[in-house]
């Protein structure tokens, strides 16, 4: 029988929150304990390498940091400024630390959660527009999306990972 406790989801944890909001909040803590786990060990060139082409583990990391804030702010009814643009523009950049990519991780999280906190589940249905060519969706919409694509990066993000530690070991 495994130690581990149980994901965030089966925790009984959030009940103050309704579902929507749960289920968001839940990939989120998921999705840094995962990150953790799978690619926490990994060195600061194995974070940013590419093995076969793949995006690296760093552009995962910093994708769902900032991705969540662009989504967040469509939700919220905003536009996305200048340093949001900026920024994703430089999601593919190499360089960064383990520490670096963590630490923008961890407060993206942080300051997502009290975003997501602050929506009423009275909002989910008010339209919400996407991008330039302002494509619908809605407020739940947006933050269902939160949690589902947060997961599928931190899936490609620990596949990446486990094949650079594959091509580690076989050194």
């Amino acid at each position: 029988m495994s130690t581990q406790q149980p994901e965030p989801w089966l925790r009984g944890t959030l009940t103050e929150v309704d579902a929507v909001r749960r289920a968001v909040l839940h990939a989120m803590e998921l999705a840094e304990e995962d990150l953790r786990e799978w690619c926490g060990g990994l060195s600061d060139v194995e974070m940013n390498a590419r093995p076969y082409e793949l995006a690296p583990v760093a552009f995962h990391l910093r994708h769902i940091a900032r991705s969540l804030d662009r989504l967040l702010t469509y939700a919220e009814g905003g536009k996305l400024d200048g340093a949001q643009i900026a920024a994703m523009k430089s999601e593919l950049d190499g360089g960064a630390s383990r520490q670096e990519l963590f630490a923008e991780l961890r407060a993206a999280l942080e300051a997502s959660a009290a975003r997501v906190r602050a929506f009423a589940a009275e909002s989910y249905a008010t339209f919400r527009g996407v991008g330039r060519a302002q494509l619908p969706t809605s407020v739940g919409g947006l933050l269902v999306h939160c949690a589902d694509h947060t997961q599928r990066h931190v899936g490609q993000a620990v596949t990446t990972a486990k094949v650079v530690m594959g091509m580690r070991a076989a050194k």
